[in-house]
């Protein structure tokens, strides 16, 4: 009996199958579309200026703080407990939300939340460790589906439930606290993993087809296998080699230095430095609008006079995102060449829907805006994480993943801090989007000019290479009529 659980649990479906399970719950919170309504609205009795200047911004200062440190932690414990950690965030997270009122209490909801974001990663990277590296592709399709699934499921259970069955926004939180609470007990089942990416390496890569990669302790085995395969107590059991203090800290100082080279590596590519540089600077922006857009949405339309319908919106936007992401595979465009002008073009739409939901004050112009705003930016993201992954390994590609969001997230809290922090200028929500559609005009000027230059460059090299070909071709010409001529004079 024993040996079929360690079985189970050995193969890559069990834990795809459970991490599936707990992303599922922890994606399915109907009550997130109407967060602000539910702030605003009787329940809490909070103003638009406190929701505004003095609530939201705390997720982006508990994000920052605990990113890296969280990043860090993550790969030293081997995810499970991370995942365990994000669990019991959300439960209080929401339990904060149902019960408790004040500008601070819902502040300390902001920090909570900032830790569930920050604690992401584990979901993400989790699975690379259980897994051979044959099954990446399939368990990364599933892990990252079934999370689209739920957002979309989720949305939609919130409209229908808001607009048909009038249930208040109370009672939709009650329904995503009962939600994560189903995630973290779906965490408890999760296998713990036997290496980690950076902290936990294994030094001998099992042989896979395919290019070389790291093991991962999940491979699945023949049914004979479980007499082979090590249990985590026999391990524990084994041999050890004696180690002190010293050898721990050389191993984490050494995984460090690591670290250290492995980013410098990855940026000293123009390629990926451009696409990076996209990626932090892009999302920035669109983590500030997403956070923020439905404060705007309730002044347009005040949820106390008016129907709402944020979840159907998120749900469009979720599914033509995934749409126009699953679309990306088709493209056959050069994006060395027309990478950087593609970025600047979208960067340019993103632009004129912010100033259209600044302008305009239709509230269903404003849905309109946004739904186009995010789907050009999953759109790009989509192109830029295929761009930055396709040479790299899982292990640089997951670095350069968080560095990039480390990036973006100090250039939000910057943001934020001028722009909306009542420390700060405390701009008011209309006023913020103009600013948010100036920022992205500025993007759409550094991928333009980038993309000038490139194809610029492009250019004079066809050019250069054309020349060539020609001087060779003439050469080649001169050479062929003077071994022609000499043959005829020795005749």
């Amino acid at each position: 009996m024993g040996c079929w659980k360690q079985e189970i649990t050995n193969t890559w479906a069990f834990p795809t199958l459970i991490l599936c399970l707990y992303g599922f719950f922890y994606m399915m919170k109907p009550s997130e579309p109407f967060l602000t309504p539910y702030l605003t609205g009787p329940d809490k009795n909070l103003t638009t200026d406190e929701v505004t200047n003095q609530i939201l911004p705390v997720w982006t200062y508990s994000y920052l703080a605990l990113l890296f440190p969280v990043f860090l932690l993550t790969d030293y414990v081997r995810y499970k407990p991370v995942l365990l950690l994000q669990g019991i965030s959300l439960i209080v997270t929401w339990l904060l939300l149902l019960f408790a009122h004040g500008v601070v209490a819902m502040q300390l909801v902001e920090f909570f939340y900032g830790t569930v974001t920050a604690t992401e990663v584990a979901y993400y990277a989790y699975i690379y460790s259980v897994v051979s590296t044959q099954h990446y592709q399939r368990v990364t399709s599933y892990c990252r589906s079934v999370t689209l699934v739920a957002a979309t499921a989720a949305a939609v259970l919130g409209q229908l439930l808001v607009s048909l069955g009038h249930v208040s926004y109370f009672y939709l939180n009650a329904i995503t606290l009962a939600s994560v609470s189903l995630a973290f007990l779906c965490a408890f089942f999760l296998p713990t993993p036997q290496r980690s990416m950076f902290f936990h390496r294994k030094d001998a890569p099992e042989p896979v087809p395919g290019p070389a990669q790291e093991p991962a302790a999940g491979a699945a085995h023949g049914p004979g296998s479980c007499q082979e395969e090590p249990s985590p107590d026999a391990a524990a059991r084994s041999p050890q080699p004696p180690a002190g203090n010293a050898r721990p800290r050389r191993h984490g100082l050494g995984a460090l230095l690591r670290l250290g080279r492995d980013l410098r590596d990855c940026y000293g590519s123009r390629k990926l430095l451009c696409w990076s540089l996209w990626w932090a600077l892009a999302t920035a922006g669109f983590n500030q609008v997403v956070n923020y857009v439905q404060v705007l949405w309730d002044l347009r339309a005040p949820s106390h006079s008016s129907a709402v319908y944020n979840g159907a919106v998120e749900a469009i936007a979720t599914f033509l995102s995934s749409v126009t992401s699953f679309l990306v595979q088709y493209m056959k465009i050069n994006w060395d060449h027309f990478g950087e002008l593609a970025l600047g073009i979208f960067s340019a739409i993103d632009a004129g829907c912010l100033f259209l939901m600044h302008f305009l004050t239709n509230i269903w112009a404003c849905y309109a805006g946004y739904l186009i705003f995010k789907v050009c930016y999953m759109l790009l993201l989509t192109i830029a994480t295929f761009q930055i992954a396709v040479n790299l390994s899982m292990e640089r590609y997951a670095l350069m993943f968080g560095f990039n969001n480390f990036i973006a997230l100090l250039i939000q809290t910057i943001l934020t801090i001028v722009v909306v922090d009542s420390r700060g200028l405390g701009l008011d929500i209309v006023t913020q989007f103009l600013i948010y559609g100036s920022y992205f005009v500025v993007i759409h000027g550094i991928f333009m000019i980038r993309s000038v230059c490139v194809l610029v460059s492009c250019k004079c090299q066809r050019k250069i290479a054309r020349s060539c070909t020609e001087q060779l071709n003439r050469a080649e010409h001169e050479s062929r009529e003077q071994i022609v001529t000499s043959y005829v004079t020795q005749l």
